[in-house]
């Protein structure tokens, strides 16, 4: 029974992956045929074929990881403190629930401001803060990415925190385990895997906040930026090149972070 339980989940990780890569298989072969073009009426010009897109990446390899260090630090960094901050917010709103939901609450009206907002108000909030403009201009873009990625951990480990299973909780009680025991041997362990699933949401978001903030970026350098000047200057192929750099950085990160929960989280999903 076990055996044909863990063949059946190889079968739908196979599957998972395998149809994917086929879907992006065929549109690369009609994109390269200019089938594709044929079929949404564009032209080359606008729509480089793929042979052009990667000759520009290989030819361009020193400049093209200069602008991918700078988006990664930005989409990381925020990450990393979006997460911390989303996570200890989950606590105080576990710990102290009367204030902490309606904390939460205003955390998840976040969401409905657009990141082509907050982009240019935190540039002018931050313009003092250094006279170096990369300095400045690389903080407005971490808290850009930190908001966004605030809110669904925030919630997600708010629901790690408070959804434990049945009868758990009368368990430690019943052990005359006290609320640091409680919060430390059962809360934390259970909202680990509501972590992840927060990073599910917020690696694709962390990279999506730092492509955008860098439109409006004082400071010209990142990968988002460098997609926005090759198409204010009607240089399509090069910002193709970008964005296909662009797709590269998410599906990596992603893929990491895929590793890294099957690591932590093996026999528990």
């Amino acid at each position: 029974m076990e055996k044909k339980r863990n063949l059946k989940i190889r079968k739908q990780s196979i599957s998972t992956i395998l149809y994917p890569v086929l879907f992006g298989v065929v549109i690369a072969v009609l994109w390269q045929t200019q089938l594709l073009h044929k079929i949404i009426g564009a032209d080359t010009y606008t729509l480089p074929l793929p042979g052009r897109i990667f000759r520009i990446i290989s030819e361009n390899v020193p400049s093209i990881l200069l602008n991918v260090k700078a988006t990664v630090i930005v989409a990381l960094g925020g990450l990393i403190l979006g997460s911390l901050f989303g996570y200890l917010l989950a606590i105080l709103a576990t710990v102290f629930p009367k204030w902490g939901v309606g904390g939460l609450t205003i955390v998840s009206a976040f969401t409905a401001i657009p990141i082509i907002a907050i982009a240019p108000i935190l540039n002018n909030l931050t313009k003092d803060f250094s006279r170096n403009p990369n300095i400045r201009s690389m903080l407005a873009k971490i808290l850009v990415v930190m908001i966004t990625c605030t809110v669904s951990m925030s919630i997600n480990a708010y629901r790690g925190f408070n959804e434990l299973k049945p009868f758990s909780l009368d368990m430690m009680k019943s052990f005359a385990a006290d609320k640091i025991t409680i919060f430390l041997k059962l809360r934390i362990p259970n909202s680990i895997p509501y972590v992840f699933t927060a990073l599910r949401v917020s690696v694709p978001g962390c990279v999506i906040s730092a492509l955008v903030s860098e439109y409006f970026a004082e400071y010209i350098i990142g990968v988002g930026r460098q997609i926005r000047e090759n198409i204010v200057l009607a240089q399509y192929a090069t910002a193709w090149a970008y964005i296909t750099v662009a797709c590269a950085i998410g599906i990596i990160m992603y893929v990491i972070l895929l590793i890294t929960e099957g690591i932590m989280l093996k026999g528990r999903r």
